[in-house]
């Protein structure tokens, strides 16, 4: 059971990058696949979900309008488009899976290794 983060480096702000996550199985319709970061010195935090049966998503406000998480089902594989990046969301950008809706990382409980998402001002 492992999950794979890619796609991060580092960028301009107002550029855009796209981050994967691939799953080493098969996601279930009812499980909640969620994008979260932790920059240096801070805690992790949610910055998006989707429910995998249903494609609905959710956000947080800071990235709202500006980032995208998709999935494909087939090839068990998540998605976060972030475009018009600013310095401050530089992270390490982590997927996880979870049984349900949530927004505090303690309730996935599956986690990739993360990403680094350096960007430049």
């Amino acid at each position: 059971v492992q999950l794979q983060a890619s796609g991060g480096g580092l960028v301009q702000a107002g550029d855009s990058l796209r981050l994967s996550c691939a799953a080493s199985w098969r996601i279930f319709s009812s499980s909640v696949m969620g994008w979260f970061r932790q920059a240096p010195g801070k805690e992790r935090v949610f910055v998006a979900a989707i429910r995998w049966g249903t494609g609905r998503t959710y956000y947080a406000d800071s990235v709202k309008g500006r980032f995208t998480v998709s999935r494909v089902n087939a090839e068990n594989t998540m998605y976060l488009q972030m475009n018009s990046l600013r310095a401050e969301d530089t992270a390490v950008y982590y997927c996880a899976r979870g049984n349900e809706l949530a927004y505090a990382p303690a309730q996935y409980k599956s986690w990739g290794q993360g990403t680094q998402v350096t960007v430049s001002s």
